[in-house]
């Protein structure tokens, strides 16, 4: 079998199998099935899709997410739609128009957030020594490149928008590519709101605190006060999304340039620090004395790490908007992971070099308090700015994007309708935005804290990268003849599974609770999606169901009831069937 003849199998197995649906009859389309002599009211009856009087179902908006012949679109949440303009999602707008430049410099961008700025301490409390606190970070990069080079191979592969989604859809079938956006939707996203919600908490607490105080403690500042300011800012970041909707797409690059400047000013600082001899305690006692020997620790320790390291996979969420992507999606990924690996590493070596081990365990602000070992209180507020800036601006770029998705998704109909309507005052997709805070601020009050959330956003998103990475072997074998441009050792995605089966056995042991947590929303998922599913062109189950409740409260037949056209042997004439039930 040759190649071409293989891939052209195969696109057209990749066709929707409901692309080839029984016709439906239209008074547009005459047939010659139907008598001459019958008059022009007759006909339209007997072609109508239901009586006269009945509501036809509100028409399904074509979605644009494949490309190159993928053709599952209909079979996908919009988790990577278009979100500048929700009302419409063009094909157009994924032609291709991303380079490599592009590519590296959106990676790099998503990656060096939050995370570098608040899991060191969770990483070096759990390991216990500098020495097994770097390694963590070193073992988190490569898995992160592990994983991402899985992606690109999946990526170059299968260059369609949607990443994870599409990638799940095609290795295990629509109920899996379901599961990960709901989750994504419901739990992933708000989730990470949330964390992100009680950085900027903490840092502007400590900020305050540090202004009236001349030493405090990370633990001096109670929780409640740290809960309610970041409610407080979920609320005003959904009023400014509602009120200024072009505000976080304008404000993006600047926010993204103050983290990346207090990052790379850290680092240096930092690294200036010990090559002039001046290095804390850390550096001076045994890298690795009083390691711990806990496989759950240092699971634990792993999920910070690779909290900090997560957006890797966002270049394959935009694959079919890359100019070449066969070559820029592993090249984009393969250069952002280096530089962000090395840029993490040498971050933790100057907090380190500048501060003692127990300090930075405690602390959930270490950038706080390096500047204020550093420069006193001036410096630690500046930093503390500086985070806190970068946080709101992140935290506002987020709800942005999960607002526009669950609004998609309620226009879809895969949540309520009432989440895909435009407020007809401010032009905003305000109920979903009402939704994604109330979910947000739920996480924030019942989540557990800062270090809970990481450990269940990090178990529920990857178990889905392990599924969709151990679906690259399964396509190893089932497909050997699929195209890839890009491929990658065998032991790269082999080496990501068997330490993502590590990773999410731990928690059984070291977070139970937020494994269960886990389980619950994705199993939850499960009826949600046999309710919610729909072939192409009709309603879901949901939406029918609360249409003929309105039919019959307004004492109007159903949509779809009474007479249909029914063709007899031969098709030269058309008898009438009642399709209606009849009444017990």
């Amino acid at each position: 079998m040759t190649s071409s003849s293989a891939n052209a199998t195969l696109l057209d197995n990749l066709r929707s199998p409901r692309s080839a649906t029984s016709q439906i009859y239209s008074p547009s389309i005459r047939s010659s099935r139907i008598s001459e002599d019958s008059d022009d009211s007759l006909r339209d009856l007997e072609l109508s899709e239901g009586p006269l009087l009945a509501e036809n179902p509100r028409p399904t908006r074509p979605r644009s997410y494949s490309v190159s012949g993928f053709d599952f679109q209909h079979e996908l949440l919009p988790l990577s739609a278009s979100l500048s303009e929700p009302e419409e999602i063009h094909p157009e707008a994924h032609e291709k128009r991303l380079g490599l430049v592009n590519g590296i410099a959106l990676i790099v961008g998503l990656q060096i957030g939050s995370g570098i700025f608040s899991s060191p301490g969770v990483v070096v409390a759990n390991t216990q020594s500098v020495g097994a606190s770097l390694s963590v970070w070193v073992a988190a990069g490569v898995l992160g490149w592990t994983g991402a080079s899985s992606f690109a191979e999946l990526g170059s592969s299968i260059p369609v928008n949607g990443g994870a989604q599409a990638y799940l859809q095609y290795s295990y079938g629509p109920l899996v590519s379901y599961l990960f956006a709901w989750t994504a939707i419901s739990a992933l996203k708000p989730g990470g709101n949330a964390v992100i919600s009680l950085i900027f908490a903490e840092y502007l607490n400590r900020l305050f605190w540090h202004s009236t105080r001349a030493e405090v403690s990370p633990d001096d500042i109670p929780q409640w006060a740290t809960k309610l300011t970041a409610v407080a800012a979920v609320v005003v970041v959904s009023i400014i999304c509602v009120a200024t909707p072009t505000l976080g797409t304008r404000a993006a690059v600047v926010f993204t340039t103050v983290k990346i400047v207090a990052l790379i000013s850290i680092t240096v600082l930092g690294l200036v620090q010990l090559a002039r001899g001046r290095a804390s305690t850390s550096f001076t006692e045994p890298l690795f004395e009083h390691s711990s020997t806990s496989p759950s620790a240092y699971a634990l320790a792993l999920y910070s790490g690779l909290w900090a390291f997560d957006g890797w996979d966002q270049a394959n969420y935009v694959g079919g908007e890359m100019k070449n992507p066969e070559k820029n999606i592993p090249r984009a990924i393969h250069s952002s992971m280096a530089l962000v690996m090395v840029l993490f590493v040498l971050a933790n070596v100057a907090y380190f070099a500048v501060l003692d081990k127990a300090t930075v365990g405690l602390s959930n602000t270490v950038a706080l308090d390096f500047g204020r070992a550093l420069f006193g209180p001036v410096g630690g507020a500046v930093f503390a700015a500086m985070v806190a800036f970068s946080c709101f601006g992140a935290l506002n770029g987020s709800f942005f994007t999960s607002s526009r998705l669950i609004y998609v998704a309620g226009k879809e109909g895969y949540l309520p309708a009432l989440f895909g309507r435009h407020n007809s005052l401010l032009r905003t997709p305000l109920n979903a935005m009402c939704l994604n805070a109330a979910l947000t601020i739920t996480f924030i009050l019942i989540g557990g804290g800062f270090r809970s959330l990481i450990n269940f956003a990090v178990v529920a998103s990857w178990a889905f990268y392990f599924l969709t990475v151990l679906g690259l072997v399964i396509l190893r074998v089932k497909e050997p003849m699929l195209h890839r441009p890009y491929k990658t050792w065998i032991i790269t995605p082999l080496v990501f599974c068997a330490v993502c089966i590590f990773l999410l056995c731990m928690p059984i042991i070291a977070a139970p609770l937020e494994a269960i947590a886990v389980l619950g929303f994705v199993l939850a998922g499960i009826p949600l999606y046999y309710i919610t599913h729909r072939t192409e062109g009709q309603p879901t189950r949901v939406q029918e169901f609360f249409t003929n409740v309105v039919a019959k409260i307004r004492g109007r037949p159903a949509p779809g009831a009474g007479w249909q056209a029914v063709a007899t042997e031969g098709d030269e004439n058309v008898e009438m069937e009642e399709s209606r039930t009849p009444a017990r």
